[in-house]
């Protein structure tokens, strides 16, 4: 994929369709280390230790609709590319947490790309479920869940457009702050 972003949507929307209520997205970046972590971590069905070896082959998928399934290897490969790392971890009825480390001096990093967008995607195409997000920076954090929002809008849907567009500058005014 040309963006990470677009693989951080494609695995939160298999958590979605694992049937997480709640799916967490951390965004580490360590400029001193050049290091780049992505977290997403949800409480869906998770999967049994045969599927989790089974999940980064790009020929097996739980999906009906395709043959194959790009989004989990493909991320793995981008973060071994660098000479990073990539974890997976499942357990039936729990969830499933999946890491990758990116090393983002690498010449075969792939741009982080609008994950402000992303995130507003998520959230409105899912207004029932919960999402955490979280982007850090060095020693700068910010964090943004939708239970908080969802609180505060009192019964407003999160999918509403006024809702989503505040959504997105919040999440970039933000990330700026950050650095």
């Amino acid at each position: 994929m040309r963006e990470l972003s677009l693989n951080i949507l494609d695995i939160a929307q298999n958590s979605i369709v694992a049937g997480a209520t709640l799916t967490e997205i951390v965004i580490n970046e360590n400029t001193k280390d050049h290091t780049l972590l992505i977290g997403i971590y949800d409480n869906g069905s998770g999967m049994t230790e045969e599927q989790v070896k089974s999940v980064i082959d790009p020929f097996y998928t739980t999906r009906t609709t395709r043959k194959v399934g790009m989004g989990i290897p493909l991320f793995k490969m981008s973060a071994e590319q660098t000479g990073g790392t990539f974890t997976i971890q499942s357990q039936k009825g729990v969830g499933t947490k999946i890491e990758a480390m990116f090393k983002t001096d690498s010449i075969d990093f792939t741009p982080l790309g609008d994950v402000s967008s992303t995130i507003v995607t998520i959230v409105s195409m899912n207004c029932d479920k919960e999402f955490l997000y979280k982007r850090v920076l060095d020693d700068k954090e910010f964090i943004f869940e939708t239970v908080e929002i969802k609180k505060i809008l009192g019964g407003v849907p999160l999918s509403e457009p006024s809702v989503m567009s505040w959504i997105e500058e919040y999440l970039n005014e933000q990330t700026k702050e950050l650095g």
